[in-house]
Formats: structure tokens, C-alpha cells, sequence
């Protein structure tokens, strides 16, 4: 959690977007799970890496104000980009994969 090294008057702001945009990312896993179709699954996907563009961008922003380091920034993009690429690959595998839920039941 980065949240102790921002300044008292972000609490509120930049760390809840940072929060809200990070939880985001598994919530609509999550909920893509559920869904019977491929396609649906992959809508959901393709949000949570929507997501973690926007936690990026909150990073980038956090870093500008200098309320975290190059440091903590570039630790916390290697983590953003490992996810980012995972959920890549399993938007791909979604969408090109024929045997979908909906025909197995």
C-alpha cells in the first residue's frame, strides 16, 4: 500500500481513485466469470485492462506530484505490466476460443 507516502490532502482524492481503479481490476474478472460466453467473458477482460490503464495514469500523476519516488513508480509498473499482459493473453484466448460455456451445458 502507497498510501502512507501521499500527503494528508490526497487521502480522500488521488488514493481513492488509485483504490477504487486497482479493486476495479479483479471486480470485473470477477464478474466476467460469470457470464456463459467467450465473448461476453472477454468484454469483462478487456474492462479490467481498461482499469489498469487507469491505475497507470493515477500512478503517473502520483509520480508527477512527486508523492512517490522513481523507485516505488517503476516497482509498481513492472507488477501493473506483468497483470496487464496476462490479461492480454486471456482477452486473445477468449475470443478465439470456439468452445465456449453456453455449448457445454
Amino acid at each position: 500500500m502507497i498510501s502512507h507516502l501521499f500527503p494528508k490532502e490526497e487521502r480522500f482524492d488521488l488514493i481513492s481513485q488509485i483504490n477504487r481503479a486497482s479493486a476495479s481490476i479483479s471486480a470485473n474478472l470477477a464478474e466476467g466469470s460469470g457470464r456463459s460466453s467467450n465473448f461476453d467473458q472477454a468484454h469483462f477482460t478487456n474492462m479490467s485492462y481498461s482499469t489498469g490503464l487507469e491505475t497507470i495514469d493515477h500512478l503517473n500523476t502520483a509520480l508527477d506530484m512527486k508523492y512517490i519516488n522513481e523507485e516505488k513508480y517503476t516497482e509498481l509498473r513492472i507488477k501493473l505490466d506483468a497483470i496487464l499482459n496476462k490479461l492480454n493473453s486471456l482477452y486473445k484466448y477468449q475470443i478465439n476460443n470456439k468452445e465456449t460455456l453456453k455449448k457445454k451445458v
